[in-house]
């Protein structure tokens, strides 16, 4: 089969490498049908995640057909579903408090030492992303594998089209999960740095649980202007002192919640940024937190910090007294996404999710390499893009172009 592999930093191929096989009884394997390219793949592409090895097949954010199954699995030959990037078990102390992405047994011994070692505790498992996190074959591919695909699958109906549930994989229910970890009150204010895919789900989230008012904070025009469009108000960080103008719209209190939607490759020339870059590139830090750092400075007393952002190990100038000076309450952590797919499918019959003008392009997986470079380079003109795996020919549709014309 031909699948997207990771070669080295800023090395992106597709290759033909060998079929997935069923290796436990609660195995599946799904012939994808769609797959996207998420922020937190430039992760892997600039070589900020540790335990990538070269070849390693990349992707979490997938669906498709059923095409076998093991004895185990709950799953049909024929069914369409969306497989969430969490990998879990459904059985160990954190599956049974729905805590799914910290699960303790999906995760293999072989790989489970070295993430225990860095972070204190064995990490959870994902598809595609670095043998941290158990390196499992992604899904940006023509077949993956779907372990314990009796714990997660959300089985499609017909009528839906794949581009209607894709995000049901990881950025929807990552956007709603930042929201619900915002302690969202009706009549709140809330701050969200970051205009990405994850960021426009997140303000669509917090005014579903009542904000009153939603602030997006980011530098791309396109990305402002999908922010305006789905109810919040803006802020161009080039153009303004967020601090300031956050102080200036809440009447000197701040925002009630912080929503860190950037994560550990954070954009500016801001005095600590800059050094965080010049860090990052002597691997003497692994994140550079500028946004997380404004947020915590910009949160009222007493308020709250949620990070759905992605951050890879350590870094420098954090402002802890001023987090705990100000009581602040934090939240974070990967996405429990099978805790939220039932309640978030029928939130997307209902329409309450604007589910598909986000989607800037469609390709076929043969253009991967080219769509990781624009999705790295132009991200102003490309704000997510879906790969659809069986295209023959080079065909990029501009989503924005073609609703324009």
């Amino acid at each position: 089969m031909r699948a997207v592999t990771w070669q080295g930093r800023h090395k992106i191929s597709v290759e033909t490498v060998p079929d997935p096989e069923i290796v436990n009884p609660r195995d599946a394997i799904l012939r994808v049908t769609s797959t996207a390219i998420c922020g937190s793949d430039l992760h892997l592409y600039d070589g900020y995640i540790p335990g990538m090895r070269a070849g390693d097949i990349v992707g979490h954010e997938f669906m498709g057909e059923v095409v076998d199954v093991g004895s185990g699995s709950s799953l049909k030959k024929g069914q369409r579903v969306v497989i969430p990037f969490t990998i879990s078990c459904g059985q160990c102390f954190f599956c049974e408090k729905q805590q799914f992405s910290a699960c303790d047994n999906a995760n293999p011994a072989e790989t489970r030492d070295a993430s225990e070692l860095l972070m204190g505790h064995a990490m959870g498992s994902a598809f595609g992303y670095a043998h941290l996190t158990g390196g499992y074959a992604g899904g940006q591919a023509e077949y993956v594998r779907v372990p314990y695909s009796d714990i997660g699958p959300v089985i499609i109906p017909d009528d839906l089209a794949d581009e209607d549930v894709l995000f049901l994989s990881d950025i929807l229910p990552t956007g709603w999960q930042a929201a619900i970890n915002a302690d969202i009150e009706p009549g709140d204010t809330v701050a969200i740095w970051g205009c990405g895919p994850v960021g426009l789900f997140t303000i669509q989230s917090a005014r579903l649980l009542g904000a009153d008012r939603v602030i997006a904070i980011d530098h791309f025009p396109a990305r402002l202007a999908l922010a305006k469009s789905l109810g919040a108000e803006i802020l161009d960080y080039r153009q303004v002192n967020v601090r300031e103008a956050l102080d200036e719209m809440t009447g000197g209190i701040g925002p009630d919640a912080c929503i860190d939607c950037v994560g550990m490759e954070s954009h500016g020339f801001t005095l600590d940024n800059i050094l965080d870059q010049v860090k990052a590139q002597f691997y003497s830090v692994t994140d550079r937190p500028h946004a997380l750092r404004q947020a915590i400075l910009a949160c009222r007393k007493g308020g709250r910090v949620s990070i759905p952002g992605v951050y890879g190990g350590f870094a420098d100038k954090f402002p802890l007294g001023q987090l705990m000076e100000k009581g602040l309450t934090v939240k974070s952590g990967q996405t429990h996404v099978q805790r939220y797919t039932g309640e978030l499918l029928d939130m997307i019959r209902d329409g309450k999710f604007d589910m598909t003008s986000l989607v800037s392009h469609h390709a076929p997986l043969e253009d991967a390499a080219a769509m990781y470079r624009h999705w790295h380079d132009d991200q102003d003109d490309y704000t997510k893009i879906i790969l659809k795996p069986g295209l023959e020919k080079t065909i990029v549709q501009n989503a924005h172009a073609m609703a324009d014309a």
